[in-house]
């Protein structure tokens, strides 16, 4: 802007405020005017249109007792069809916008909890939007935006809330752990239930087999032997498994002793105990 020959610049985006002997006349757009200086009339000073940030750090105390720091950021602006009230109306914009700021979120943070602070931080924005609006629309300001950019906490505050955190997190990863733990506990369970109950199986049958196996050499011995009966060819099958027996654990690796009585009574009481017991199994089977 400069003054050559009572002619004025006004730069883009800003409006000069021209007065004649102290009294507003007009509102100068941009471009260039005429300045008669011999009329009285002088510019008064300029008003910008830019938008502008204005940062708020606020401090106040939350519904549980927690002192916080509240960083408010505001984008304001004149209006240009309002300048005259904007440049004649307040002496120091930006300290009346930081008291509106003050007062709407000393009167906002208190009433909610820390954790709540951070969750509403768009409603206590929006408070101090409506109120900015309603206040300085008056002097000629639109308050284009408003942002809470940070709440932020003691640090003895912020510290405890980290271990807190740090903990839930623990305590989630042990849960998870044992759970992890107990479904291989169940399934090496339930697999040993499975592998007993099919080694039960296998039992049954190869005590099957060896019932079939004896009674069809009881049978084939009768027929092709005249004169014996089936408990002559039982002890005779109990006396051959019998020495079967004595050599496997004659031949066996292991450096372990196992005492058996032996003699020719020993076969004849096992062969007792052994009838006796298919004898008992048979009567409680027909019962």
């Amino acid at each position: 802007m400069g003054n050559l020959c009572c002619c004025v610049q006004v730069d883009q985006s800003t409006v000069a405020i021209r007065e004649q002997f102290g009294k507003f006349d007009s509102v100068l757009e941009p471009g260039c005017h005429c300045m008669p200086w011999f009329a009285g009339k002088r510019v008064a000073g300029h008003l910008t249109l830019r938008l502008q940030q204005l940062d708020v750090r606020c401090e106040t105390k939350t519904k549980d007792n927690v002192f916080v720091n509240v960083v408010a950021s505001i984008q304001y602006r004149a209006l240009a069809d309002k300048a005259s009230d904007a440049f004649y109306k307040l002496s120091n914009t930006r300290s009346q916008i930081q008291a509106y700021v003050f007062d709407v979120i000393r009167a906002s943070v208190p009433k909610l909890h820390l954790d709540d602070a951070f969750e509403q931080k768009d409603e206590i924005a929006r408070a101090v939007e409506e109120e900015l609006e309603k206040a300085m629309s008056a002097y000629g300001f639109e308050i284009v935006q408003t942002l809470i950019v940070d709440i932020e906490p003691d640090e003895h505050v912020k510290r405890a809330m980290n271990k807190i955190n740090a903990a839930a997190r623990l305590r989630a990863a042990a849960n998870e752990k044992a759970e992890a733990v107990k479904i291989v506990l169940i399934k090496r369970a339930e697999g040993e239930a499975e592998a007993k109950y099919l080694s039960g199986l296998g039992i049954a049958r190869q005590r099957q087999a060896i019932v079939d196996g004896l009674r069809d050499s009881v049978l084939g011995f009768s027929v092709n032997v005249p004169g014996t009966t089936a408990k002559d060819v039982i002890d005779m099958v109990l006396i051959t498994q019998y020495f079967d027996t004595m050599k496997e654990i004659g031949a066996s690796s292991k450096a372990s002793s196992v005492f058996i009585p032996h003699g020719p009574g020993a076969v004849r009481d096992i062969a007792t105990q052994i009838r006796d017991g298919l004898l008992q199994g048979s009567s409680v089977t027909q019962h």
